[in-house]
């Protein structure tokens, strides 16, 4: 034994399957960092130089989420149901009814200093009334009127598509918290299967050392360790009972730990009350919500007018009553885009919807589940394991040239 470690040979031979395991790990480490990272184009473009894969095709990637999961968890007037316009409506009452008389204050400064500060405080005080009186009602009807045409107003697709194409951050935190057992089982996976291809390849090396073998094993090592893992991820792709044993691709196994994980991301972070109200108002249908709002609040100057009406309009004139309620719109409109950005309000809204979405993912197919990360893969997959089967080569040539060199000198 102790002739057999101080031979040179032996710890020569040794080091090929130690060497074709850390191929097998550099290679499938590589691969998973050149999906995601980096997040900006590096390099002269457009040959020399990378971006991650995810985020060098970020709007495509995010439409190809969206088709294989919002799509089939939820539709708009679900996901808006959930999130309870009654619910709504009342939390914009609540957050406004503090504030009336500095919002009126603000506005009838605004356009009308004089009549506003000769007015009696028992008459401001009256319009403060009216407002608070009738603000409750115009609300509903405006929340109702948007939850029946929350098919029209919101283009949801559209909306997550453009949110993740612009933060590719969360599009990449989305696949890596989802797949995050996978992609280190990748990385890991390539030490256990590059031993095992090593110790193939220390046998043929034994009995046929011709000088193109060890850069061809690498090449294979750095390609195989890396396909072989991704089907081990996905495949089978439905359980199987094999012997006592029940296998099943591993990504497969945790559907329903990877929809807590993709639906918390998705409803706490990209479908919030803030980002949906947001959307509705300045989406491709933007201008028709505004209209809405306009058109259901413009009243509340009438009705806060009340009898005194007609004094109201001769001060201000026609064209400045028909002003005043067109300020008011505008100032809803600008409340409606920043009230509901709220963490509170906004996370138990996000639980609601969370809850049904969770339901419908793990209901899923497999055939309809796996697309949430098959595609980060298959998409530039021939690049990637080019990259691993390079370096794995160049790694063989390495392992030729400085440890068995001396047999071809």
């Amino acid at each position: 034994m102790s002739a057999l470690l101080q031979d040179t040979q032996f710890w020569q031979y040794l080091s090929i399957p130690v060497i074709a395991a850390l191929i097998g790990w550099v290679t499938n480490w590589l691969a998973i960092k050149m999906t995601f990272y980096p997040l900006e184009f590096i390099g002269i473009r457009p040959i020399y130089g990378w971006q991650g894969i995810i985020p060098s095709k970020a709007r495509k990637m995010a439409a190809i989420s969206v088709d294989a999961t919002i799509s089939k968890i939820g539709t708009v007037q679900e996901i808006f149901e959930q999130i309870d316009p009654g619910v709504l409506a009342e939390y914009v009452v609540e957050s406004v009814d503090p504030r009336i008389e500095e919002y009126v204050d603000e506005l009838m400064l605004h356009e009308y200093p004089t009549f506003w500060e000769n007015l009696p405080t028992s008459a401001r005080n009256m319009v403060y009334d009216r407002v608070r009186k009738s603000m409750p009602g115009q609300v509903d009807n405006l929340v109702g009127d948007i939850s029946d045409n929350i098919e029209d107003l919101l283009d949801i697709k559209g909306m997550v598509v453009d949110h993740l194409a612009q933060d590719k951050r969360l599009l990449n935190r989305i696949f890596l918290e989802c797949g995050d057992k996978e992609f280190r089982f990748i990385v890991n996976s390539g030490l256990y299967f590059g031993f095992l291809f090593g110790l193939v390849q220390m046998t043929v090396w034994y009995f046929y050392s011709a000088w193109w073998v060890l850069p061809l094993f690498g090449l294979l090592v750095g390609w195989a360790t890396n396909w072989i893992a991704l089907n081990v991820i996905f495949r089978p792709l439905n359980e199987k009972k094999v012997g006592p044993v029940r296998v099943q691709g591993l990504f497969l196994k945790r559907q329903p730990e990877v929809a807590e994980s993709f639906t918390y991301i998705v409803t706490h972070e990209i479908l919030t009350v803030g980002n949906i109200i947001g959307s509705v108002l300045n989406g491709p249908n933007g201008e028709r919500a505004q209209n809405m709002v306009r058109k259901h609040i413009k009243p509340l100057v009438d009705e806060t007018a009340g009898m005194g009406k007609a004094l109201t309009q001769m001060a201000f004139g026609p064209t400045g009553f028909a002003t005043l309620k067109n300020k008011v719109g505008e100032k809803a409109l600008e409340l409606s885009a920043t009230s509901f950005h709220n963490p509170v309000f906004e996370k138990d809204r996000a639980e609601a919807v969370q809850r049904i979405m969770v339901e419908r993912m793990v209901a899923l197919s497999s055939e309809e589940f796996q697309d949430l990360l098959r595609p980060c893969f298959q998409e530039d997959e021939i690049k990637l394991i080019m990259v691993g089967a390079f370096l794995g080569m160049c790694a063989g040539i390495s392992q030729l040239i400085f440890i068995f060199g001396h047999q071809f000198m």
